[in-house]
C-alpha cells in the first residue's frame, strides 16, 4: 500500500462518516471563525484609525497644551527630563493666541504652520428646513489649517488672512453636513447661508470626502476661524499649533526647534520641564492600536481553547473509529498492510477533518471580519499571516489528535482483529 492508497482510503472514510465529520468539522470551523473574524475586524480598525488620527502625514506634529487622550504614561511628553523640575503655575498655563500667532511668525524652520482652536462639538446645522443631527463639530483655523490636515477644497475656497484676522462668519463645510443640508447639490452651498449653532455664516467652500476617517467623522464638520471660534460659547481656551516638515526627513530636526522656540515663548528656565506636549501624527494611533493588541491576545486564546476542545473531540472520535473498524484494520494487515499504513490513514484522516474545519473557519471568519469593515468604510482586510497561522495550527490539531488513535490502530494483532464482533 503506497501513500496516495492511504490517503484515499481515509478520504472516502471521512466522506462516509458525514455526521462525526460534520460535529467536529463545526467545532474547529467556529473557534477558527472567532479568531480570524477579530483579527480582521481589528485590522479593519487599526487601518481606519491610522487613517483617522494620521491627518498630517508621516511629516506631521501637533504642539497643544495637553493630550487630546491619555492611556497610562507618555515616555516621550509626560516624564520630567533629567535635572528639570515642574512648576505648578506653569502646568495650569493653557496656550494662548499671543504664543500661538508669535510661534508663527517666529518659527524659520522649512515647514508650514497652522493655528487651530476646538469649538463647540454637538451642534446642529440648519438650512432653511433643512437640519443635521446635534453631533457636528466646530473647528476654527487659518489659512494653513485645511492643508496640514488632510483636507481638499471641493467646491469654494479655502480661508485668506483677512477671513483670519477679522474672525467674520464665513466657514467650510464637511461634505457629510453639506450633503446632509443640500444633498446632491452639495456644489451649489457656496455662498449660502447656514446657521451654525444659532449663528448665521456664509459659506465659502465644501470639503471633498476623507472617507476613511470614518471612526473620527471627519466629514462631519464646520470649519471656520480660530479668532471666530473664540467668541464662541464652550469653546476651548487652549490653542493647538500644527506643524508639517517640508520633508519627512526633516521632521526631528523641527521637533527640536519648535520645542525650543516654544520653551522660549512659554519663558521656562533651562530648569523647568515642558509645559506643553508635541505629538508626532501617527502617536495617537500608535496609542490605540496598542490597546488592540489585548484584544488580538484575547482572540488568539479564544481560538487556542476552542482548538483544544475540538482536539480532544477529535480525538476521542478516531478512539471510536478504532474500535468500529478494528476488523478493517485486520483485513487491512491480513492483506500485506505494514503498521505504517495504517498510521498514515489515522492520521491522514484526523488532518483531513481538521483542515476542513480551518477552510470553512476561515472563510466566515474573514467574511465576518469584513461586515464589520464595511461600517468603517475601509477596504477588503485578510489578515494573511493569521490565515496561514490557523491552517498551521489546525493541521498540528489533527495531527495531535489522532497520533494516539493512529499508533492504537497499527499495534492491533491482525487475527484478534479479524475475529473482532
Amino acid at each position: 500500500m503506497v501513500l496516495a492508497d492511504s490517503f484515499s482510503l481515509a478520504y472516502r472514510t471521512v466522506r462516509s462518516n458525514k455526521l462525526q465529520t460534520g460535529i467536529t468539522v463545526a467545532i474547529i470551523a467556529f473557534g477558527i471563525m472567532a479568531l480570524i473574524g477579530i483579527i480582521t475586524a481589528i485590522d479593519a480598525m487599526n487601518s481606519s484609525l491610522r487613517d483617522s488620527f494620521s491627518t498630517m502625514g508621516a511629516n506631521g506634529f501637533t504642539i497643544s497644551y495637553k493630550e487630546r487622550f491619555r492611556f497610562g504614561n507618555n515616555n516621550e511628553s509626560t516624564k520630567e527630563k533629567a535635572g528639570q523640575q515642574t512648576k505648578k503655575s506653569n502646568l495650569d498655563k493653557v496656550i494662548t493666541p499671543q504664543q500661538a500667532e508669535l510661534f508663527k511668525a517666529s518659527f524659520k524652520y522649512p515647514s508650514l504652520v497652522c493655528l487651530s482652536l476646538n469649538g463647540p462639538g454637538n451642534v446642529e446645522v440648519h438650512y432653511k428646513n433643512k437640519k443635521t443631527n446635534p453631533n457636528v463639530r466646530i473647528t476654527g483655523g487659518d489659512e494653513n489649517y485645511l492643508q496640514i490636515n488632510g483636507f481638499t477644497i471641493a467646491n469654494g475656497r479655502n480661508f485668506n488672512q483677512l477671513d483670519v484676522q477679522t474672525g467674520r462668519n464665513v466657514c467650510v463645510l464637511g461634505s457629510d453636513v453639506a450633503t446632509k443640508l443640500f444633498g446632491d447639490y452639495a456644489s451649489k452651498s457656496v455662498d449660502k447661508i447656514v446657521t451654525v449653532g444659532g449663528i448665521p455664516y456664509r459659506v465659502i467652500g465644501v470639503l471633498k470626502s476623507k472617507g476613511s476617517s470614518a471612526m473620527l467623522r471627519a466629514d462631519n464638520v464646520v470649519i471656520t476661524t480660530y479668532n471666530n471660534v473664540r467668541r464662541l460659547q464652550d469653546a476651548s481656551n487652549s490653542f493647538t499649533i500644527g506643524v508639517m516638515a517640508n520633508d519627512v526627513q526633516l521632521l526631528n530636526g523641527a521637533v527640536n526647534e519648535s520645542t525650543a522656540d516654544f520653551r522660549a515663548i512659554r519663558k521656562l528656565a533651562p530648569t523647568e520641564a515642558d509645559n506643553f506636549v508635541i505629538d508626532k501624527s501617527d502617536k495617537l494611533a500608535e496609542t490605540f492600536i496598542g490597546l488592540l493588541g489585548s484584544v488580538q491576545a484575547t482572540a488568539g486564546a479564544i481560538g487556542f481553547i476552542t482548538l483544544v476542545g475540538a482536539a480532544i473531540g477529535l480525538m476521542n472520535i478516531m478512539l471510536v473509529a478504532v474500535s468500529e473498524r478494528t476488523r478493517e484494520i485486520g483485513l487491512i494487515k491480513a492483506i500485506g498492510g505494514k503498521k505504517k499504513n495504517i498510521r498514515q490513514q489515522f492520521l491522514f484522516e484526523s488532518t483531513i477533518i481538521s483542515l476542513l474545519g480551518a477552510i470553512f473557519g476561515i472563510i466566515l471568519g474573514v467574511l465576518v471580519g469584513n461586515i464589520f469593515a464595511m461600517f468603517l468604510g475601509t477596504g477588503f482586510v485578510v489578515p494573511w499571516a493569521w490565515v496561514i497561522g490557523g491552517i498551521l495550527m489546525c493541521s498540528l490539531v489533527g495531527l495531535a489528535a489522532g497520533l494516539w488513535p493512529a499508533i492504537k490502530a497499527s499495534k492491533l494483532n491482525p487475527i484478534s482483529a479479524l475475529r473482532y464482533e
